[in-house]
């Protein structure tokens, strides 16, 4: 039996990919031969896909890209055959882009069958669950805490200290809610996960469970995402088939559940307080804190909300050990990160490593520079919220600390690449003017800070004077970073004056440079 793989992720979906697949059955079909085709995730190698691959008995080949168009009878034989193609690029794990990465996180991601418990099960799943469910959950808590596991969603708060507290927390019931509205620009890692592996997203669920007494979960999926809703809702009927979820977590007294709410596209809803709210059937708006999710989140108790890659890394660290995900990473930054590389980029994709890449190891070795080929201006780090980082700073380390100190985020580790033509008052104004749109509307500074500051941008473009104007839009981003709700309002000045601080030339020159325009 032959089996080929053809990926079910978006990336893939986005180039043909159900296109491929339907070709390759009519192929196999026409010859009555027996081949099996596995919709998998995807390696991350987004400019590869969709990645075309074929089992055999010295390991996997791939070939990339294949469009719908190449499904042709000579690179069916070649593919069942395994023999060589013009778009066979060998051993998928021995590409360059994969073999230099530490995966941790995403090791099933583009190798299982995502909806195969068993596979799931042969690749070291459940180890991690069966170890928690011995511990108890005390231990457990202290295993998490040992490895130094920090929030991927953007704050980088501590895993254990916020199990911890939701365990200690007054109340009769807590809940688990996994983060999946992943509205960052450049980010893609939630989905990919969830698509491609979305056992392990509920297994790492199941262990918080365990951990802080929890018995039910949530996955707030944002609407934007088909495929993980389809993958991810199939995926906990059939955990709950096998005992992952339900009354009796793999036979023990322990119970753990998961529903999958779907949202309906609110940028602000990814900030955590404003999710619950549009988990409990009200409009997404942030709540003032305190109180506190771990303290009363949903439905009033103790909350442990953390996002998809968060609780996806819980697993792997639970199957091994707290010591050896911690000896991972630099400083307070432990582990592995999934760095989402996009943009004007030539390889874009995910690439998961430990804590320490620079910037421009980043872009330009892995990345590969841009794919205009001209010179890289600006990076922008965190989603539309982050720092524009100029070349002069991509000796900045992958480490919380490291962007703080320079006055940028690492956030969900999306990072969007610009060449030479990027205009960097547009930049700033474009960060203006999507705060105003996706604000809740709830606090001032937010509400109103970001219409004020795109008029401003507005003025600067029309040609008032340049001095004058960026005075206000610094007092406005004052303001909003310390007046703001939540991460909407508070981090839209980082885009804003990054832009203005670091590419000063395009905001002193803005009248003159587009009249000539």
């Amino acid at each position: 039996m032959v089996r080929i793989f053809v990926p079910l992720d978006s990336f893939a979906v986005a180039s043909g990919a159900d296109e491929v697949a339907r070709r390759l059955s009519l192929q196999a079909a026409s010859r009555n031969e027996a081949v099996t085709i596995v919709r998998n995730g995807s390696r991350g190698m987004a400019w590869l896909e969709p990645l075309i691959e074929v089992e055999t008995v010295d390991g996997r080949l791939a070939y990339g890209p294949i469009e719908p168009g190449d499904v042709d009878e000579a690179f069916y034989e070649a593919l069942v055959s395994a023999s060589g193609h013009a778009r066979c690029i060998g051993n998928p794990e021995a590409h360059p882009f994969l073999s230099r990465q530490t995966r941790h996180t995403f090791k099933r991601c583009g190798i299982i069958d995502p909806l195969d418990i068993a596979d799931y099960e042969r690749h070291g799943g459940l180890a991690g669950l069966r170890r928690a469910l011995a511990m108890g959950p005390t231990q457990a808590i202290e295993e998490v805490t040992r490895s130094g596991l920090r929030g991927r969603g953007g704050a980088g708060f501590p895993t254990g200290v916020k199990w911890k507290t939701v365990a200690e927390a007054p109340g009769d019931r807590r809940y688990i809610v996994a983060n999946a509205d992943e509205g960052d620009s450049g980010t893609f890692a939630d989905r990919m996960l969830m698509e491609g592996d979305p056992f392990c997203l509920l297994e790492g669920m199941a262990i918080a469970g365990v951990a802080t007494g929890a018995t039910k979960g949530f996955i707030y999926l944002r609407s934007e995402y088909p495929v993980a809703i389809d993958v991810m809702s199939r995926a906990v009927i059939l955990a709950r088939r096998a005992n992952l979820l339900g009354p009796s977590l793999l036979g023990t007294d322990t119970a753990f559940d998961v529903e999958v709410r779907v949202g309906a596209g609110a940028y602000v809803c990814g900030e955590e307080t404003a999710l619950l709210d549009s988990l409990e059937g009200k409009r997404g708006q942030v709540r003032a804190k305190p109180p506190l999710p771990a303290h009363k989140g949903l439905f009033g108790y103790p909350t442990v909300v953390n996002n998809v890659v968060t609780l996806a890394s819980v697993p792997e660290i639970y199957r091994t050990s707290a010591e050896a995900y911690e000896e991972l990473g630099i400083g307070r930054s432990r582990g592995t990160m999934p760095l989402q590389i996009a943009g004007n980029v030539r390889f874009g994709g995910l690439f998961e490593a430990p804590f320490g890449l620079t910037l421009g190891e980043i872009v330009d070795d892995i990345g590969g520079g841009t794919q205009s080929g001209r010179p890289v201006r600006a990076v922008q780090v965190g989603g539309p919220l982050g720092a524009y980082f100029p070349r002069s700073l991509f000796d900045t380390v992958v480490d919380y600390e490291a962007f703080a100190a320079r006055d940028g985020l690492i956030g969900h580790a999306g990072i969007v690449v610009f060449d030479e033509t990027v205009d960097m008052l547009r930049q700033a104004r474009f960060a203006f003017e999507f705060c105003a749109a996706e604000s809740c509307g709830k606090c001032t500074p937010c509400r109103v800070g970001a219409v004020r500051g795109l008029e401003t941008m507005d003025r600067i473009i029309a040609g008032s004077p340049g001095t004058t104007q960026l005075e206000l839009v610094e007092d406005l981003c004052n303001t909003m970073k310390f007046g703001s709700l939540c991460a909407l309002g508070g981090f839209t000045p980082y885009p804003v004056m990054s832009a203005i601080n670091h590419f000063p030339e395009d905001f002193d020159t803005a009248p003159q440079r587009l009249a000539a325009e």
